[in-house]
């Protein structure tokens, strides 16, 4: 079952956090910095410690097999927008040997549960192109509200 995550499990997430890096310096390698630095690593705490967000995570024979960090946004009103709260999904990793046996879900389910809790009008998410988890957030219920472009001057 899923959990909310403490300080002991920094450890274990972090494993899983070190195998996103990886994904994304591979898939962006010009953006994100290779190597999982000391600054990443404690990262975590700041959702440990339960100050922007949380991370929760599902464990197994005493090994962390799935994790998520989420980020409270509490966005004032502007000109341009009504003020809202939602939650921000920073990011998730399921070990590679327990994936499509339902980790994931249940992790999002964790996180759909406890913004409704909170009253929170919606749950975001961010994915890069390159990232084959996109069909996994689409069946989660995710869908398409904002998209990103580029124009690389670099080529």
């Amino acid at each position: 079952m899923v959990r909310f995550a403490v300080p002991e499990d920094a450890e274990q997430i972090n494993v899983l956090r070190k195998e996103v890096n990886g994904l994304h310096v591979n898939g962006r390698p010009h953006h994100f910095k290779a190597g999982f630095n000391k600054e990443l690593q404690e990262h975590v705490y700041l959702y440990l410690a339960g100050g922007i967000g949380y991370a929760a995570v599902e464990e197994q024979d005493g090994k962390i097999i799935g994790m998520v960090m989420v980020d409270y946004i509490d966005r004032p009103e502007s000109p341009y927008r009504y003020a809202e709260r939602f939650a921000h999904i920073a990011e998730i990793c399921v070990d590679e040997n327990h994936r499509k046996q339902g980790v994931g879900k249940r992790l999002m389910d964790f996180v759909k549960a406890d913004a409704k809790a909170k009253g929170l009008s919606r749950i975001e998410l961010d994915v890069w192109a390159f990232n084959d988890a996109l069909g996994f957030y689409e069946a989660e219920g995710f869908t398409v509200f904002r998209r990103y472009l580029e124009y690389d001057l670099g080529k």
